[in-house]
């Protein structure tokens, strides 16, 4: 029997702890022999919640835990004074080897911070970026960095690049993956200071298929399969990204429903219109993973329910098997020679 990837779930973090988590987590162990998770949180709140589940008792672990972090909390006195939060006490599995990943729907700014600081970066890391796959009319997209580094240098964003192909790579299987830099114009000459900067870099690296500047309005249409830039602008994108998707589709249903014709319409196309939205929910990429740490970090939005805690952990199998970090490290050592 193969070794199970070991996933430390932080069962009190986010909007619809710890139910949702709790059964998210439950149906990536029904989904997939090949994981274990550990439920770490209140233990009365999680073993509630796995009371009317059914799953492997071997495969899902409960670790107690007395406090809980929120969304709200300064980080780093969070991470210093919460030392038996349930985000705390997870991300010390990882550093300690009793799991290889961390998933949360908890503060992004402990998560971040807790990442670095308990987990540690991979030798030759210069600052891990956040890197959660969006939906294009091509397939997903990494989008890197969005949340991790908002003053971000040239190197870092070059690292950025390298570290997002081999990702794009290995978990998504795309060969030779496209790398673009977000930019105001497809002209070399155009952006601010550090777009200017790190434009060059990535043009002359060897180790990325870079194909120059791409702008907001191409990335849907998966103008590039990794889409470089620094936290701000990056956070930015997302965020706009998620309100339109939003915004579309509400007025999407309002149409359909405003007369008894749109209504007959509506059930007609419904099938067809649901199979393609479903390729644009976000809800199926799973998490942001944290990239370049000693284990595996992985940020999902604060609102999450099952299914992308779902889709979290299974992303952590995928993760562990194709041995990224691995990767990660021997494409830094070889830059050192």
């Amino acid at each position: 029997m193969a070794e199970l990837v070991k996933v430390a779930v932080d069962a009190m973090g986010g909007d619809n702890a710890p139910a949702e988590i709790v059964k998210g987590a439950v149906d990536a162990v029904n989904e997939n022999p090949a994981v274990q998770v550990f439920l770490v949180g209140l233990e009365d709140a999680v073993n509630k919640e796995l009371s009317g589940l059914t799953y492997d008792k071997e495969r899902v672990i409960v670790v107690p835990a007395t406090e809980v972090i929120e969304t709200a909390e300064p980080p780093v006195m969070a991470i210093r004074k919460k030392k038996d939060s349930s985000l705390v006490k997870a991300l010390n599995m990882v550093k300690d080897g009793e799991c290889d990943a961390f998933v949360s729907a908890g503060s992004t700014g402990a998560t971040l911070v807790g990442g670095q600081v308990i987990v540690g970066r991979l030798k030759g890391v210069e600052r891990p970026p956040l890197a959660p796959l969006i939906p294009t009319e091509k397939g997903p997209a990494l989008l890197i960095d969005c949340g991790a580094n908002v003053d971000a240098r040239p190197s870092m964003l070059l690292q950025f690049a390298k570290i997002g192909s081999i990702y794009m790579e290995n978990i998504c299987g795309i060969k030779n993956p496209r790398v673009g830099i977000v930019n105001i114009g497809a002209e070399e000459e155009k952006g601010n200071q550090l777009v200017k900067d790190t434009y060059p870099l990535l043009k002359n690296c060897p180790d990325i298929n870079f194909i120059g500047s791409v702008e907001a309005r191409d990335i849907p249409a998966g103008a590039a399969d990794v889409v470089v830039c620094e936290a701000f602008v990056g956070n930015v994108i997302l965020k706009m990204y998620e309100g339109v998707a939003s915004a579309l589709l509400n007025k999407v249903k309002e149409g359909l429903m405003s007369t008894v014709r749109s209504k007959i319409g509506g059930l007609l196309i419904k099938p067809a219109l649901k199979k393609t939205l479903k390729q644009f929910s976000m809800d199926n990429y799973g998490g942001a993973p944290l990239l370049g740490l000693k284990g595996l970090v992985v940020k999902t939005h604060g609102s999450s329910k099952a299914i992308e805690i779902k889709n979290s952990v299974l992303q952590c199998v995928t993760f562990k098997e194709q041995k990224i970090n691995d990767q990660i490290l021997a494409k830094l050592k070889n830059e050192e020679v």
